[in-house]
């Protein structure tokens, strides 16, 4: 049988800890940033978890799962 493919927007837009967990960035951050605020950009800036549903479909598309 051969090796599963990652799929390559997953592998670029994820990544894994070393606990297992997903790290993702955060979105709305690519245009428009004259109109937030300082304070809304900054917390843009920190990347965040995925949900437990999320999780599990990103760790499929990993070949991780």
């Amino acid at each position: 049988m051969p090796k599963m493919k990652t799929h390559s927007s997953a592998k670029k837009r994820f990544k894994v800890t070393g606990s297992g967990k997903i790290k993702r960035r955060r979105a709305k951050t690519s245009h428009m940033m004259r109109n937030k605020s300082k304070k809304a950009k900054k917390r843009l800036r920190t990347a965040t978890g995925l949900s437990a549903g999320d999780e599990r479909r990103v760790l499929h598309m990993l070949t991780l799962r």
